[in-house]
């Protein structure tokens, strides 16, 4: 394997950037393509090309331009018929066009793991009007959960608890799906323990799992993240089962974030992305080898030594209030003197060039002496960063 791989990064938000910066430690050449300029990976990756992922034409007009030796999404919504047409052309893309075009959209990847593996998974159906929705909460029952087939960090997610809230919930959904096609999931409510995700990395070797991450989330975004998550011995070696049957039937290299819903000893499969996870940000901190690091390594072909959590750690994420273009963060110094000989604690700003009400900005980390302590601390850190407007 060459060290010089080429590498064409589909998506470059803050995930990308990470994986950029840990890409290129390896001696990759990193294109980083989006719909607008100066995203987050663009500011660290050798070269950028700006157009909407969507559009297969200027996909297509990117790769003969670059010529890379791995396609790699960081984003969902992508024209994965192109995906597959260059992969039936002998590009490979990472890990695969069929993970990339099963993991777009919900239904795909729901109607995989249920229908033809066999996970266990919760009650649903889909619809693509108000009357199916209506109907498909009669299957599932109330409470039950409405969003997107397609949306990125849970947009568009309602919880539904009477009937006159599946309309909002439908307008909600299609209002903030990415994609061209107004279709949602209706799920059953899963009275669920605590979830987590489990980062499941395929290397030419075989599979290999980092110790289970546990997360909070509002608004279905992920507001912080925690590792390790404690669990059950069963529970965990069923998330572990579950997990290596999907990614081993997906095929290809690097990492998936597979989350589950836990409840007592069971473990409950509920999504899939085949690549980073943005729970997966406390990473930074607490392991030897980062998921960003991880999916390279799997991706280029080179060994992954066992992966060990260097303690209890944590992630919170630091958000915008409004819609900006100039702005400036204060308060760094206050959050980094958190730390101390004995707790750990690190920021990264992602570098987005304007802010939106709830637009994930930046992450605060930090390693304690157990997971809530990390927890707290992680928090404290994340409130000290301030965001001003000009």
């Amino acid at each position: 394997m060459s060290f010089t791989a080429r590498i064409l990064l589909l998506g470059s938000g803050e995930l990308g950037k990470e994986f950029a910066i840990s890409a290129k430690r390896l001696g990759a050449h990193v294109v980083a393509c989006d719909s607008y300029a100066g995203a987050p990976a663009m500011q660290v990756a050798d070269a950028a090309e700006i157009f909407p992922m969507l559009d297969g034409a200027r996909l297509r007009a990117a790769v003969e331009a670059h010529r890379p030796d791995f396609i790699v999404p960081e984003v969902e919504a992508i024209r994965t018929e192109m995906l597959a047409e260059l992969e039936a052309e002998g590009h490979r893309v990472v890990p695969s066009a069929r993970a990339a075009a099963m993991t777009m959209n919900r239904d795909a990847i729901r109607a995989l793991a249920a229908e033809e593996l066999g996970l266990r998974t919760s009650r649903y159906r889909f619809a693509e009007s108000l009357e199916e929705v209506e109907a498909a909460a009669a299957h599932t029952g109330l409470p039950c959960v409405v969003k997107p087939v397609m949306s990125s960090s849970g947009k568009g997610q309602s919880t539904v608890r009477t009937p006159a809230e599946l309309a909002p919930a439908w307008s909600h959904a299609v209002a903030n799906m990415r994609g061209d096609r107004p279709r949602v999931i209706v799920e059953e409510f899963v009275a669920f323990d605590y979830e987590i995700t489990l980062l499941t990395v395929a290397t030419r070797e075989g599979i290999l799992f980092c110790p289970p991450i546990g997360h909070r989330q509002e608004r279905g975004d992920y507001q912080e993240s925690w590792q390790p998550a404690a669990m059950s011995p069963a529970a965990l070696a069923q998330a572990q089962e579950m997990a290596a049957r999907v990614v081993g039937d997906l095929g290809g290299h690097g990492i998936f974030g597979v989350e589950f819903f836990i409840a007592g000893e069971e473990a409950i499969f509920s999504e899939l992305s085949p690549r980073p996870h943005d729970t997966g940000m406390v990473t930074l901190i607490s392991q030897n080898l980062s998921e960003f690091d991880l999916h390279a390594r799997a991706i280029l072909g080179l060994p992954i030594p066992a992966i060990h959590v260097r303690g209890p750690s944590a992630s919170a994420v630091i958000l915008a209030d409004r819609e900006a273009e100039a702005f400036a963060f204060e308060g760094m110094a206050e959050a980094l003197a958190l730390g101390d000989a004995a707790r750990e604690v690190d920021l990264r700003i992602f570098g987005k060039p304007t802010t939106r009400r709830f637009r994930r900005m930046g992450v605060a980390l930090a390693r304690g002496d157990d997971t809530d302590a990390a927890r707290a601390l992680a928090a404290e850190a994340a409130a000290k960063v301030r965001i001003v407007y000009s």
